[in-house]
């Protein structure tokens, strides 16, 4: 079965992720468990804890259609030793707020090297960060989501994520959100059929199709190989409809967080309506 919905806004708290949710019809949701923009933020009460549980039983959403982000600042493969240390911080703080609310994966980009390093040794950094954080967790899964490669941004190509799955001592505890967005932009044609799956051919050879935890579904502002990460909403960019059908209609990616993150949210509740009107 097909779970799809939208990251939905939590302003107010993280309570109000679920009933944003299930307004606009989404039978998955994504969620920053606080500010994106702030490295830290005061602790879940236990009410807010107990709201968001007792709404996500209430709509009926299951750990395994809630796909948490985490803040936008963190760089698990800063080279700087400080800089680092406060990422690897509130990298542990979004695990921690996860297991507490009771969700099992959490969303991240993988790190940057900022020019200072080479791109291997801050892979190995990345590595090392997850692992850190594993080791003082349980449960919650450490998702590693493809980028479009801006910038100095790693994660870009399947055989980096790859690189740092095999350097993460925990397996059960890693993952893959695959961006249609990113991977367009990245270099990965997947418009059509044939580019569709030869790019998952790739993935299940390279990185192995059982370590997908979920998937962002985004068109492209920017052209193929653009290394630019600019989304747009479903049929209006540079990827079309085509490829959201042939998700849609592959069991592959069933059973598994579908998120939206288009830039118009008023159309959220439309695009989940017209994914669900391609399966066949």
């Amino acid at each position: 079965m097909k779970y799809v919905g939208a990251h939905v806004s939590a302003e107010g708290g993280v309570h109000n992720a679920p009933v944003n949710a299930h307004r606009i019809g989404a039978k998955a949701f994504a969620l920053f468990t606080k500010n994106q923009r702030q490295w830290f933020a005061p602790p879940l009460s236990k009410e807010v804890i107990k709201m968001f549980r007792d709404n996500c039983e209430r709509f009926d959403y299951k750990p395994f259609q809630i796909l948490a982000h985490d803040s936008y600042l963190i760089n698990l493969g800063n080279p700087g030793r400080e800089a680092l240390e406060k990422s690897r911080k509130s990298f542990l703080d979004e695990f921690q707020r996860c297991e507490m609310l009771g969700l099992d994966r959490l969303n991240f980009h993988p790190g940057s090297h900022l020019n200072l390093i080479g791109e291997e040794e801050c892979l190995k950094i990345i590595a090392e960060s997850i692992n850190i954080t594993l080791d003082k967790t349980r449960v919650v899964t450490a998702v590693i989501e493809n980028t479009a490669g801006q910038g100095t941004n790693l994660g870009y190509t399947f055989e980096q994520i790859r690189y740092i799955i095999d350097l993460v001592e925990d397996k059960s505890r890693v993952g893959v959100c695959f961006d249609t967005c990113h991977a367009y932009a990245a270099g990965y044609d997947i418009r059509n059929a044939e580019g569709f799956n030869r790019t998952f051919d790739l993935f299940d050879k390279i990185i192995g199709i059982k370590f997908l935890k979920g998937i962002h579904l985004n068109d492209s502002k920017k052209e193929h190989s653009s290394r630019v990460d600019r989304h747009e909403n479903l049929g209006n960019g540079f990827l079309g409809e085509d490829v959201f059908k042939l998700l849609m209609n592959d069991l592959r990616f069933d059973n598994m967080p579908l998120i939206l993150e288009t830039p118009d949210e008023s159309l959220w509740e439309d695009e989940i309506k017209k994914l669900y009107s391609f399966v066949k």
